[in-house]
């Protein structure tokens, strides 16, 4: 057991609750410990694995003492200056790295840094030098408890001799039960009760818990939501394995697989659901290397696999032009995976070339359905609308495009002929009409009449050369040609041009006039950019 005093000093409210926050004082003089270096050694100095050599003491102004050092972080841990903290803890362990409370306190350093796998570990070896030491098993039971490890938490929360806190108690059980609850609505398929019973376990106080973010991505991919599911993956708290991969905390389990398992088992169903099958692939082989024995992650495997081929050979077939073949590829692969974006994108440029526009847009819904932020899907459900001369959903697929895409050519084109078509079912006149995507530089009074006069609808920018708001709403105005290509737009200087500016009545710019086959509709005086926007929007439909 390690030598520690009996006087101890705390940081913090002075409650007891030595939580997270809680350092602990060590010892005065303190003798050489097994394993260690002692005060008076210099010969065959050693070197700690935080790389701190016990001599680098002897030589920094004949500091040797450990408790200095530690004194010295406990006072950088109160001002918040937790890396030079946490420095000044590895080099009173480098002199004496057989004392448990320096261990202790170097973990609630990493704990302040986020660092909870080293955390772990640190409180781990404070324990296994000292079984005895209260503040180090209360310090991993807290610890266990925000990374949702409910049984590991009470063993050391709750540990023989030792009074529990009720505030700790009151937090283990609010958190036992919500993971309990999650347990129950996984295994009756209630992925909206899992989800609810995850997110009251992270508020509970287990904030920091892989496996419980893992349960929000894996209930919110199983309701359809895999934009949300991504992005719940990626906030996944990482917590890797230490070097002596000894902490229970990878030893634990949750719904029968090893927690680590787990975590790789959800990111490989996201993985396969955004269309990043070999990604899946090597994902879900490395939860079966971790878990060789788990059902449920072997048999995930294996549909996966069977999935992935079945993607594959639809892809083939359809470069081979076999477009029947290649829809029943894919619809092999869709009865494995029925919630697969990308499968029913696939199936859906089957379709459009087999000239199945209805049967394309109905595959182009289902993917959207589950992935909304999926371009290629709404590229071809636009594509198979004007097929069908759907034009008004064209133009709206082609409009939510056009925002994603503003330098996209072929979308803008798309738009163009699309809303070319709209006006033209809705007996408009069409005539004339052209794909336009530049501004028009107006300067004679004829020219100008005749502009506002071409089909369609006109916005005139009338500005100064030198006016500032001019120069700013400028850029804008011109973005907003690219955006809208339907519509003219034209600028006119008042200063080069004053009989326009006198004609029209501008006296101050900016003004932005909008124009429908020759008559003035609306005027703008110094528009914001939302205003002007949306009376474009108005008049480009």
């Amino acid at each position: 057991m390690a030598n520690r005093a009996t006087k101890t000093d705390t940081l913090g409210s002075g409650t007891g609750n030595y939580g997270h926050g809680s350092i602990m004082r060590g010892v005065g003089a303190h003798k050489s410990t097994a394993g260690g270096v002692g005060r008076d050694s210099t010969a065959g100095l050693a070197t700690s694995s935080r790389g701190f050599m016990a001599g680098e003491a002897l030589r920094s102004g004949g500091r040797n003492d450990p408790e200095e050092f530690k004194s010295m972080g406990n006072e950088q841990y109160k001002k918040g200056n937790y890396f030079e903290a946490l420095n000044l803890y590895d080099k009173a362990i480098a002199i004496s790295p057989g004392n448990a409370s320096y261990h202790c306190n170097r973990a609630a350093a990493l704990i302040a840094l986020k660092r909870l796998d080293e955390a772990l570990w640190e409180c781990e070896e404070a324990i296994r030098l000292d079984p005895s030491y209260v503040r180090a098993h209360h310090r991993l039971g807290s610890l266990f408890l925000c990374l949702g490890q409910v049984e590991n938490a009470r063993q050391h929360i709750c540990f023989p001799g030792h009074q529990p806190q009720h505030i700790d108690m009151t937090k283990l059980e609010r958190v036992e039960k919500h993971v309990g609850k999650c347990n129950d609505a996984r295994r009756l398929r209630d992925w909206r009760g899992m989800l609810r019973e995850a997110d009251a376990a992270i508020a509970s106080g287990a904030d920091s818990s892989p496996q419980l973010f893992s349960c929000r991505a894996e209930a919110l991919l199983k309701l359809s939501q895999l934009d949300d599911a991504s992005s719940g993956q990626s906030i996944v708290p990482q917590i890797k394995p230490p070097l002596a991969a000894s902490s229970s905390y990878f030893k634990s389990k949750i719904f029968g697989m090893l927690t680590e398992a787990y975590i790789y088992f959800v990111r490989a169903q996201v993985e396969l659901a955004l269309g990043r099958f070999e990604n899946a692939l090597k994902t879900i082989e490395t939860a079966r290397q971790i878990d060789p024995r788990n059902i449920e992650v072997s048999l995930l495997l294996s549909n996966m696999r069977l999935v992935s081929q079945a993607r594959t050979r639809g892809n083939d077939l359809f470069k081979s032009e076999r477009y029947t073949e290649a829809c029943t590829a894919y619809s092999d692969g869709l009865r494995l995976d029925p919630s697969n974006s990308v499968l029913y994108c696939n199936r859906a440029a089957c379709w459009y070339k087999l000239a199945q526009w209805e049967k394309s847009v109905s595959d182009c819904n289902q993917a959207l359905h589950i992935q909304p932020s999926y371009t290629k899907a709404l590229l071809r459900r636009a594509a198979s609308n004007m097929k069908l001369e759907l034009w008004a959903e064209a133009v709206r697929d082609y409009e939510v495009l056009r925002s994603e895409l503003p330098n996209d050519k072929e979308v803008a084109e798309s738009l163009f002929l699309a809303q070319v078509a709209l006006k033209k079912s809705m007996g408009e006149e069409v005539c004339n009409l052209k794909f336009g995507g530049e501004v028009e530089i107006v300067s004679g009074l004829e020219q100008f009449r005749a502009a506002i006069s071409s089909p369609g609808a006109s916005v005139v920018h009338f500005k100064a050369a030198f006016n500032v708001q001019c120069w700013q709403i400028s850029a804008f105005s011109d973005a907003l040609c690219s955006k809208y290509p339907s519509i003219n737009f034209l600028k006119v200087d008042v200063e080069d041009s004053p009989v326009i500016a006198n004609a029209e009545n501008v006296r101050t710019v900016p003004t932005f006039k909008i124009y429908k086959d020759g008559k003035r509709m609306k005027e703008m005086i110094c528009p914001s950019p939302e205003e002007l926007e949306s009376s474009v929007r108005l008049y480009s439909t």
